[in-house]
């Protein structure tokens, strides 16, 4: 079942939202406890956000519990954005998938009768792959969809939007298998801060 790591991933009272108007980006590493999703900084204890915008890390290994949990997020209004953090078993570098399909977790039916054949991330693809590459990373955008539950996620997540006038960045990022932590946390904070640098401000709550 979903887990969160951190307390930050509570709902904020009024107060709170009002001193912090930072949207919510989903840290969301969806092969469960893999110590290089952990974002809590080694001296501080407190978790890592880009500039812009509040982590909110949310682990876990059940992808039908991990979409309902992020759809109750995204629904609530303070997540904007969602970064899907797995693995790729295609290639030695990072890898940003830009779609996937409509199927279901075992890919032998379609997932939805009535949903387009392929949702496509609304993520900046471009601008996170640059910050890969500056980072020092080998990366690359991908159109392929890999056959696990990184692929479900990015469809169910993307299909479940709620209708409004600004569209949640969502994507999905993929690491190397195997890469060390370094590189991966490198990866995702690289990844995190190109979607933060499009997102907006929280409105204030009276």
């Amino acid at each position: 079942m979903a887990s969160t790591m951190s307390e930050i991933d509570r709902p904020a009272d009024a107060d709170t939202r009002n001193d912090d108007r930072r949207p919510g980006i989903i840290i969301c590493a969806y092969e469960g406890e893999d110590a290089g999703w952990d974002l809590v900084e080694d001296l501080s204890g407190e978790i890592w956000s880009p500039v812009g915008a509040r982590a909110v890390p949310i682990v876990g290994d059940d992808p039908d519990a991990l979409a309902s949990t992020l759809a109750a997020r995204l629904g609530s209004g303070e997540c904007r954005a969602v970064l899907l953090v797995g693995r790729t078993h295609q290639g030695q570098g990072f890898r940003v998938q830009m779609r996937a399909e409509n199927r279901t977790l075992d890919h032998k039916h379609r997932l939805s009768s009535t949903g387009p054949g392929v949702a496509r991330a609304t993520a900046p693809v471009a601008d996170i792959v640059r910050a890969l590459t500056a980072a020092g990373l080998e990366a690359d955008a991908s159109s392929e969809a890999e056959k696990d539950a990184g692929s479900y996620l990015l469809y169910r997540v993307l299909a479940d939007l709620p209708d409004g006038p600004l569209t949640p960045s969502i994507g999905l990022l993929r690491a190397p298998a195997p890469a060390n932590e370094a590189a991966v946390r490198k990866g995702i904070k690289a990844a995190a801060s190109a979607m933060a640098s499009h997102l907006t401000p929280l409105p204030r709550v009276n």
